[in-house]
């Protein structure tokens, strides 16, 4: 009997499951920390907790990830150079480094100038040293790439470097979306190389030999291969993997599914058993992006989201990450001391609470300067308050301000992760969740408490609503979303407020409810601690599944391959043609021709692209749609204007 392996990297948590296909059954499941510094360790710690010495039945492993998801949300991510062909940036642009070169191409595919290669060629100079990796975008370059395979060949001549095209990644118009989708594929290059690696490292450790497959934003895979091209394809791979998941698990075919993690929680709406997938994009962190990904709705509220107060002095959660003092004072019981010696001393104030510590998760950061060498020797043997590290660096003559630049910096670059109050601590504090150490949480509150000027009692209820505020309204602009609704509740606060009265029961005239027609699936470890005060508000069921805080796991060996190729033909005076496909243009003088051509080539090259992405035992849908314009409606004559194929891929891992 074969078994499957299937792992989910979060930003807190490694999940793994031991799977069986024959029985739709999980054989045994584990949990271990994530290590941002050294990924094989978490893997390991996770692969070894499943108490499973027979590797060899393991016949195939499927991977989801939040990493790269929360890499976007978190602004990580290498250095990325942007080439723009034929226009400049329309809006604002994920990356400082941006040069705009003379050509492009109109609707059409024909060219608007010739490419400036000598202009492109100063550009890369100046890139040169400041970047890692470099994105080209040009003007309609899905209506004729040719520019930015140019551009291509120079880059990777004169730097050597990983280089993304716009055009490699959709075929959907929207110059400015399929600009930030090729910046965000190239910043998200070294993240999910490093954890594909990482897995691999565990595997040959293990002897699995198996097939690794990754799990896409659309809940279908993809191989290692694939992933490496174009890791963009693997954002909101794990909410991706928690829907399919749920599904598998909990059975609903009509659901609200809230996977919630350490650094965000993300919402799909279940019609018929499956989400829709977006039609514009997956959108992340404000980021509009031009990857096809189930219509999932991210916000930056979880386990482990920052608790302190904001420039205003008030009180927010979120949507940075940090660890919480729970788990860190558990492994290093000496930092609770020097916290309480920090709260002495300093007060909030911007980028600083009095409960931040700092921790070491990579120590081969290769381009730091000597104070943050130094910083990286004081961290070298566990964490440190920013009292303690400021009078260790005395000597360095360094202000306040200065140092934590330095700290954030770091931080910026994954050396070091932020140690702080999270929503983990508080439901230490309240005893439903007590895996790591109570005392330290009860100090963050104490701290922060003191800070808001309130007692400790009131300042757990003021960030417990706080969260439950977060959570509630995340559900209501999901919903918003999902019905096409174009209000946004942090811009509009007459609706907000009326949701308000509804969350906020009672009043002394005015009193209001709302009401969710669906259940909520909770997803995630604690995630019911969260979810049952939000259910009880929107008047709807909990379920949450026995084996729920492992459902991304489940639903990564649960996924298909799936590839999708759209071509377009477009019709020219004298029944001519104009042949678009992704990676070129052609030019007919008969449009039948033209249309049969892109139907025999596309679904060869569907076929491949599947193929190249791991899928066995293939099957093929087309879909040929022919567009017509009236030009004379009186007596009913129509021209055609264009032919839109799509062929759609469908196939099981090659495990």
């Amino acid at each position: 009997m074969a078994y499957r392996l299937g792992i989910d990297t979060g930003g807190t948590y490694t999940d793994g499951v031991i799977w069986d296909d024959s029985e739709q059954t999980i054989i045994t499941k584990a949990k271990a920390l994530t290590t941002y510094g050294n990924l094989v360790e978490g893997i390991t710690n996770c692969l070894q907790a499943l108490n499973f010495d027979d590797w060899a039945r393991i016949k195939g492993v499927a991977l989801s990830t939040t990493l790269a998801t929360n890499a976007i949300v978190e602004g990580r991510g290498c250095e990325v150079g942007l080439l723009l062909i034929g226009h400049p940036p329309i809006d604002v642009i994920p990356t400082p480094y941006v040069e705009v070169v003379t050509g492009g191409h109109d609707v059409q595919g024909d060219q608007l100038a010739e490419l400036d290669t000598n202009g492109m060629n100063l550009a890369l100079d100046r890139f040169n040293g400041k970047v890692e990796a470099v994105a080209i975008s040009g003007y309609f370059s899905v209506r004729n790439p040719e520019h930015e395979t140019i551009a291509r060949d120079i880059v990777i001549n004169k730097l050597g470097i990983p280089v993304v095209c716009g055009h490699q990644l959709t075929t959907a118009l929207g110059f400015h979306e399929r600009t930030v989708t090729a910046v965000l594929n190239a910043k998200l290059i070294p993240v999910i190389a490093e954890l594909i690696t990482s897995v691999k490292t565990v595997m040959i450790s293990m002897g699995i030999t198996a097939p690794l497959m990754l799990v896409k934003g659309n809940g279908t895979l993809m191989n290692e291969e694939a992933a490496r091209k174009k890791p963009i394809d693997t954002i909101l791979s794990g909410p991706a993997a928690s829907v399919v998941g749920s599904t598998t698990l909990a059975g609903c075919s009509e659901a609200i599914v809230m996977d919630m993690g350490g650094t965000t929680t993300d919402i799909a709406i279940l019609k018929n058993g499956k989400p829709r997938i977006s039609p514009e994009g997956a959108m992340i962190s404000n980021w509009l992006t031009r990857v096809e990904a189930a219509e999932i709705y991210t916000y930056g509220i979880g386990g482990d989201s920052y608790i302190h107060l904001n420039a205003d002095k008030e009180l927010a959660v979120g949507p940075q990450k940090v660890w919480p003092l729970s788990l860190v004072v558990k492994q290093y019981p000496y930092l609770q001391e020097e916290i309480s010696e920090q709260a002495e001393t300093k007060s909030c104030r911007t980028n600083f609470q009095p409960t931040d510590a700092f921790m070491l998760v990579k120590d081969n950061y290769s381009k730091c300067t000597a104070v943050e060498a130094n910083i990286i020797k004081l961290l070298a043997d566990g964490p440190h308050t920013f009292v303690y590290l400021a009078r260790q660096l005395q000597d360095e003559g360094l202000q306040d301000f200065q140092l934590l630049a330095t700290l954030g910096r770091l931080a910026g670059n994954d050396v070091l992760v932020k140690i702080s109050l999270t929503p983990t601590d508080l439901l230490h504090v309240m005893g439903q969740y007590i895996s790591w150490d109570t005392n330290a949480a009860k100090l963050g509150v104490a701290i922060m408490a003191k800070e808001l000027g309130v007692g400790a009692k009131q300042f757990l209820k003021l960030a417990w609503d706080a969260i439950m505020e977060n959570l509630y309204f995340a559900v209501i602009q999901s919903l918003l979303n999902y019905e096409g609704s174009s209000i946004l509740l942090h811009k509009n606060k007459d609706i907000k407020y009326l949701f308000q009265k509804a969350l906020h029961a009672g009043g002394d005239t005015l009193g209001l409810s709302a009401r969710v027609h669906y259940p909520i699936i909770a997803i995630g470890a604690p995630a019911h601690a969260y979810l049952s005060q939000i259910a009880k508000k929107l008047d709807c069921e909990l379920i949450t599944p026995e084996d729920a805080d492992v459902a991304n796991a489940v639903g990564a060996v649960s996924g298909q391959v799936v590839e999708k190729l759209k071509i377009i033909v477009k019709s020219m005076p004298g029944n001519g043609a104009t042949l678009h496909f992704p990676w070129e243009r052609k030019t007919f003088s008969d449009y039948q021709l033209a249309k049969q051509l892109g139907i025999e080539q596309g679904r060869l090259h569907a076929k491949e692209m599947a193929e190249q992405s791991g899928a066995t035992d293939i099957e093929i849908v087309m879909e040929v749609e022919d567009v017509y314009a009236d030009s004379n409606k009186r007596l009913g004559d129509k021209i055609l204007l264009e032919t839109r194929i799509t062929i759609i891929v469908l196939g099981r891992p090659k495990w």
